[in-house]
């Protein structure tokens, strides 16, 4: 055993310094595969960046959650041109105790009412978006407390003139003061602060979270009593009204399995009981699954886009190993006169290549954290290198180099030792 250690040792020796006997060869040799593994790391490494933001951004609205949103017909849409006109379409109060009584796999329902007002909090005013809604709300958009507290249930049974704020709102409205316990004027009515919760950006893409920068949230009753269910829009001298009762319900099931079959049931209930296309349906799980294909698909592609440069390297090492059996003819002839056997003749040319192509994806490798790292700092793009497409490009460069070396090996082993040593 010490006795093959050894002559290994020697044969890797002897590999290295034949390929520094022609070190500008051996370096331009080793460039396409330098090239082709950092363009795998790369490449996956971005489109690992991009897909990375809106699967979170997925995965915050919960994978058990089934989102409806009230949505204005298309007809009336285009209804502008009528002077006085009452829009009449969204959710309603008895969407929310038909799908609780008839839905088993329901955990929850989250029943939310948005109007924009302006917020005043001492000298300071800003546009903001009123969520009326439940004290589950908080539960299934979960956001981290700051400061404070949340809206309670019994908050809602007492229809207590209470708000929380997410930072931003707060920061925006009291920039240095604390805002707890201050009364913030919303429209005509007058809120206690009880507490704030961490911002979200409201749209990925197209994907869009329940909550806001913006938001105000303030119990489902009491925006019922101070608002009503009619709001009126002035627009290129139309005036018109709508009347929804409810713009959103977020819906919690029990079991993640059923998520997809129960969206089906509500949709099919929506179905009887609204005239009209007044509502969409969104499945955040059915979103995360076809995002994930889609990842999926995108990286294979560009892993394959890539796959391509270290082919050219492959073949690049066995060109350039094909010259080096024929420069070294004679020598090989001599090791086969003096007892080398085939196979360590076969041992010699594979440890050169594949010293090639270790050294080659090692720098490959180096190459491929710089690039994606220099894309997030110069062009802000997120980036996401894995120890998979690490271990994955190192291992093909190795295995080209092995593959694309193999047929110079065998034709250097097989060349007839007289042959040999008559070649000059």
């Amino acid at each position: 055993m010490f006795f093959y250690s050894v002559r290994f040792i020697r044969d890797i020796q002897l590999g290295v310094k034949n390929l520094l006997l022609h070190k500008l060869r051996s370096f331009l040799t080793m460039l396409g595969l330098v090239f082709g593994v950092s363009s795998v790391i790369a490449m996956l490494a971005v489109g690992e960046g991009a897909s990375m933001e809106a699967l979170e951004q997925i995965r915050k609205l919960g994978s058990r959650n089934i989102i409806i949103n009230a949505q204005k017909p298309a007809a009336e849409q285009t209804a502008t041109n009528v002077r006085s006109f009452l829009s009449i379409y969204g959710l309603l109060y008895e969407d929310v105790v038909r799908l609780a009584e008839t839905m088993p796999t329901l955990k929850r329902i989250v029943p939310v009412k948005v109007i924009q007002k302006e917020g005043r909090l001492g000298k300071r005013t800003m546009d903001l978006r009123v969520v009326g809604t439940s004290a589950d709300w908080f539960s299934l958009v979960s956001r981290p407390l700051i400061a404070g507290r949340v809206i309670t249930l019994d908050d809602l049974q007492q229809e207590k003139n209470v708000a929380v704020l997410t930072e931003y709102g707060a920061r925006r409205l009291m920039a240095t003061e604390a805002v707890l316990g201050e009364t913030l004027r919303m429209g005509s009515n007058y809120y206690e602060v009880i507490g704030i919760v961490q911002s979200e950006s409201a749209t990925e893409g197209t994907m869009q979270t329940p909550d806001q920068q913006t938001d105000a949230y303030i119990p489902l009753s009491v925006a019922k009593e101070h608002f009503g269910d009619i709001f009126t829009q002035i627009k290129s001298g139309s005036h018109i009204r709508e009347k929804v009762e409810l713009h959103q319900l977020i819906v919690e099931v029990s079991d993640e399995d059923m998520v997809e079959l129960t969206a089906a049931a509500i949709e099919r209930q929506m179905q009887l009981y609204h005239g009209k296309k007044d509502y969409n349906i969104s499945v955040p799980l059915a979103l995360l699954k076809q995002a994930e294909a889609t990842k999926r698909i995108f990286n294979t592609v560009l892993g394959a886009i890539a796959g391509i440069s270290l082919l050219v390297g492959g073949i690049g090492i066995m060109n350039i190993m094909l010259a080096s059996v024929t420069e070294r003819t004679r020598e090989i002839g001599i090791r086969r006169a003096i007892g080398a056997k085939q196979r360590q003749i076969v041992a010699q040319f594979l440890i050169e290549t594949v010293v090639l192509s270790l050294s080659g994806g090692i720098v490959g490798i180096g190459l491929g954290l710089l690039i994606p790292w220099a894309i997030t700092r110069i062009v802000g793009m997120p980036t996401i290198v894995s120890i998979s497409s690490l271990v994955l490009s190192l291992g093909i460069s190795v295995s080209v180099g092995m593959i694309f070396g193999i047929y110079p090996a065998l034709r250097a082993a097989r060349l007839d030792p007289i042959e040999a040593l008559r070649h000059e």
